[in-house]
């Protein structure tokens, strides 16, 4: 049985970067606010298109590499071509991390008016990086937003 450590205000969370996805995401915490918990990292958007928004897992993992908790979340993110920013998203996550275990993040999807990057074995290759088997690399497929497109874009079929 582990020992629940003191809580924590500020939780660090190691980040699974996928590096087809034009969003990174560094400097990421897990804070506890008087409100409940929020989410705070850097994003850097690496394209040429303003992102919407995006989508990703955050799982509580023990010391023997076993996920206890997965939570995936679709999250609303203005975010200009080129552009970094520190983000807080507000989280319903409720957190009582034992000594022994660690948080682990991983984008999914990221969304922009002209395209969804979507990785297409999300969940085998964040699995697998939990356990330690960097052998998985996430894939990632980019198609067209139909279904955000920008204000006066006709489509043409």
């Amino acid at each position: 049985m582990g020992q629940e450590a003191p809580v924590r205000r500020q939780v660090p969370v190691e980040v699974f970067q996928v590096n087809e996805l034009p969003i990174t995401i560094t400097d990421t915490t897990f804070i506890k606010t008087k409100d409940g918990y929020v989410l705070k990292s850097t994003l850097s958007n690496n394209s040429e298109f303003h992102t919407t928004g995006l989508r990703y897992s955050l799982a509580v993992v023990d010391s023997m590499s076993v996920p206890n908790a997965v939570v995936a979340r679709n999250e609303g993110l203005k975010l200009a071509e080129g552009q970094t920013k520190i983000t807080t998203f507000r989280t319903p996550i409720k957190l009582k991390l034992k000594a022994d275990e660690r948080l682990v993040l991983m984008l999914e999807q990221v969304i922009s008016s002209d395209y969804v990057w979507e990785v297409i074995n999300a969940n085998e290759a964040f699995k697998a990086y939990i356990a330690g088997d960097y052998s998985v690399v996430p894939r990632v497929l980019r198609v067209r937003n139909q279904v955000d497109a920008r204000p006066g874009a006709r489509m043409i079929y």
